[in-house]
């Protein structure tokens, strides 16, 4: 059985499928499984044990995407797949899964799109509070694969050696050594409406460094705010009782991410593609949460793993769509003080020192 999955855009989305892709191969294990995704979310699935191939789509613009997406159109109907299903449910998406022939095409019920699938499946409502996994994992009732659990189909993307080494040496070049407690704190996220103040997190660092002197903190963020990272390092330098060379910033690539949160003895961020690719791996993570909800984007882990939400808690407009702040001070963010997550981050770095079994586990909302 040949079986194509289409999944466009997002790091975080990418992610929220690799518990598709093991579940696949433990009931087909002789399956043939393509993935096609667009470049940069690719590195999470690229060396996936579970997949055959991966094909990376660019997304240009204009006539140049026609005449790609019809170059990819006309490959995928080549490779003659039995199944074929969308797990993004964009009108781009839609269209590869229907292009590319396959007898069974699987997607969402969508208004415009659901006659390109020959199975269509409820799509939950943007804003319930249910799991990304749980949502895409209802596209494979039609294969009568059962329910997901995240103790055995966690979230995974493989460890990159040289992107481990890089991290390595890169580490190195800002003092930061194995005697060290790395404590990785991302700044920045999709858009503005989930970004934590950068005193917070200024704050926060400056909290943390006073408590032990051995913890070295590396600042991270994506491109378009790497502003954002350097001002969080300076705010946090500026206050009292923290030295320099504590506290460093810098970009990573997405395969460096991973290598980077693996790392660190926890990990401190808001609901982005980086908090989600934290997730594969052991570390312990503080993830914050505003205008989303922690039981629709919470790290998806074995829970023998440490895992905890803050948020601001019940708001009249939380959740939201993220296109406008009606109260228009982002409460949702502004009223998650600092000493709510210094306090989270001790207790997950307590517990990165000690091995504890499932039955101790810990995977909670604090509010």
């Amino acid at each position: 059985m040949k079986v194509l999955l289409v999944r466009l855009r997002l790091i975080g989305d990418v992610v929220f499928t690799t518990p598709i892709l093991r579940a696949l191969r433990r009931h087909h294990p002789q399956a043939h499984l393509t993935y096609v995704v667009e470049p940069t979310a690719a590195p999470v699935v690229a060396g996936n044990p579970h997949l055959n191939r991966v094909i990376v789509v660019p997304k240009p613009s204009g006539l140049a995407r026609l005449r790609q997406d019809w170059a990819t159109a006309r490959q995928l109907r080549h490779e003659r797949f039995d199944v074929a299903i969308d797990l993004h449910g964009g009108p781009r998406s839609a269209w590869l899964v229907w292009a590319s022939g396959a007898r069974m095409r699987i997607g969402y019920r969508i208004a415009g799109r659901s006659w390109m699938y020959t199975h269509v499946v409820p799509r939950a409502a943007d804003l319930q509070p249910r799991h990304s996994v749980v949502n895409q994992w209802d596209l494979l009732a039609a294969l009568d694969i059962g329910a997901c659990d995240p103790a055995r189909d966690a979230v995974e993307m493989p460890v990159d050696p040289a992107a481990a080494a890089s991290v390595e040496r890169r580490l190195a070049a800002s003092g930061i050594g194995p005697a060290h407690r790395l404590i990785v704190v991302h700044v920045s996220a999709g858009n503005p409406f989930r970004r934590w103040p950068e005193e917070s997190f200024a704050a926060l660092v400056a909290a943390l460094a006073r408590r032990d002197p051995m913890r070295r903190f590396m600042i991270t963020s994506g491109p378009s705010d790497s502003h954002a990272a350097r001002t969080v390092a300076r705010l946090a330098r500026q206050r009292p009782g923290v030295q320099g060379p504590e506290v460093a910033h810098a970009e990573f690539e997405v395969a460096e991410l991973r290598a980077l949160a693996a790392r660190a003895a926890v990990y401190i961020g808001g609901d982005s593609g980086p908090l989600h690719i934290a997730a594969t791996t052991e570390t312990p993570i503080v993830a914050l949460f505003g205008p989303t909800l922690p039981e629709r984007s919470m790290p998806w882990r074995d829970g023998r793993w440490f895992a905890e939400a803050i948020d601001a808690g019940a708001l009249p407009c939380r959740p939201c769509h993220q296109r406008t702040c009606v109260p228009g001070d982002f409460r949702c963010l502004t009223r998650i003080a600092p000493e709510r997550v210094v306090e989270a981050a001790e207790r997950a770095l307590a517990r990165s020192t000690t091995t504890v079994g499932a039955d101790l586990a810990n995977v909670g909302v604090d509010r």
